[in-house]
């Protein structure tokens, strides 16, 4: 399932199936409710609408459902950056940085990490 677009309340979802799963329905519902305020019968729609896009498999456990992501968090998270670079800066990396580095939201520490991930990279050259 390559490049697929999850819309927001996807992600919340399968941000849930990721941290565990399977998971039941009512798990699901529970937890949804607490983190992002869901009804019911919102977190059970979007259940369906997943099932019928193939983002989840959904097992019959005795009289209720359980559900397991198809889409694993790490292509998710690749697929929604390419998606983000290009539609809002040409797919260009240095523009987005750029961006973010002038209106100074990087902090000493990510601007750490972000020199550490660079030196790897360029050791792997």
């Amino acid at each position: 399932m390559e490049n697929m677009k999850l819309n927001a309340s996807e992600w919340n979802v399968l941000n849930c199936l990721w941290e565990n799963h399977p998971r039941t329905v009512m798990q699901l519902v529970a937890e949804l409710e607490e983190s992002v305020g869901w009804a019911k019968s919102t977190t059970i729609t979007t259940l369906r609408r997943m099932e019928e896009k193939g983002l989840v498999c959904v097992e019959q456990a005795g009289r209720g459902k359980s559900y397991t992501p198809t889409v694993e968090r790490e292509q998710a998270m690749i697929d929604e950056t390419h998606s983000f670079l290009d539609r809002v800066y040409q797919g260009s990396v240095g523009l987005m940085m750029s961006a973010m580095a002038k209106r100074q939201e990087l902090t000493a520490d990510e601007v750490a990490e972000l020199r550490a991930i660079l030196d790897q990279i360029g050791e792997g050259k």
